[in-house]
């Protein structure tokens, strides 16, 4: 086990609970700053610990696709030595999905919980600790036709996707085929910069860094 870069007892301030919760990420390149929503009292709670904890101090983005997202908070992945292979299943503890589509969604910059998938996760149950943080792509009008008929379909009727949805993937981008079925609690609001450059890394044939990003520390104000 090599030595870890950074630290695991770096200081982290305590949250000073305003209007909005805020948590800066201090990454190996650069910072990411998030706004938590209210809408997700669990997941914003369980975030705000973690990191007021400093339990993501040190971890890696362990999980990059270019054009898509990036992953991480996984706490195993701060002893990963360079080039070994990381588990990206949502093997640890979980919390119960707060989904809130229309008002939460995967537009460019949204902060989502990791999981497992439907067929051993039906409840879709989020990770306590892996989230991942969407990039995307844009999409043409024909794109968001199909996806106003998959909202529906999955919502039972119960949803329709708003044009204003419908518009940001249009203008902006995102990952909108994972909408209505991961929990979204947050919103990258400085640092969309970062998370740019950080998904267009080199990574291997499962989706690490070919180079450690790494999060350095966790601020919450």
């Amino acid at each position: 086990m090599r030595t870890l870069l950074l630290p695991l007892l770096l200081l982290c301030l305590l949250p000073t609970r305003a209007q909005e919760t805020l948590v800066t990420l201090h990454t190996t390149m650069g910072d990411i700053t998030i706004a938590l929503s209210d809408l997700t009292p669990g997941h914003r709670d369980n975030f705000v610990a973690r990191a007021s904890q400093c339990q993501y101090d040190s971890t890696l983005f362990h999980r990059v696709i270019r054009g898509f997202m990036v992953q991480g908070g996984m706490s195993a992945s701060r002893y990963a030595e360079p080039g070994q292979h990381i588990a990206t299943a949502a093997s640890d503890s979980t919390i119960a999905a707060e989904i809130r589509y229309p008002q939460l969604f995967h537009g460019r910059g949204a902060v989502c919980a990791a999981r497992r998938g439907d067929d051993k996760n039906p409840e879709w149950r989020s990770s306590n600790e892996q989230f991942y943080i969407v990039w995307g792509e844009r999409f043409s009008t024909e794109e968001m036709e199909h996806y106003r008929h998959r909202i529906d379909s999955i919502t039972h009727g119960q949803y329709q996707a708003p044009d204003t949805i419908i518009n940001t993937y249009r203008r902006i981008g995102g990952s909108p085929h994972l909408d209505a079925q991961y929990t979204v609690f947050g919103q990258v609001v400085e640092g969309l910069d970062v998370v740019e450059a950080i998904q267009k890394v080199w990574t291997d044939t499962q989706d690490r860094p070919i180079a450690d990003v790494r999060i350095i520390k966790t601020t919450v104000r």
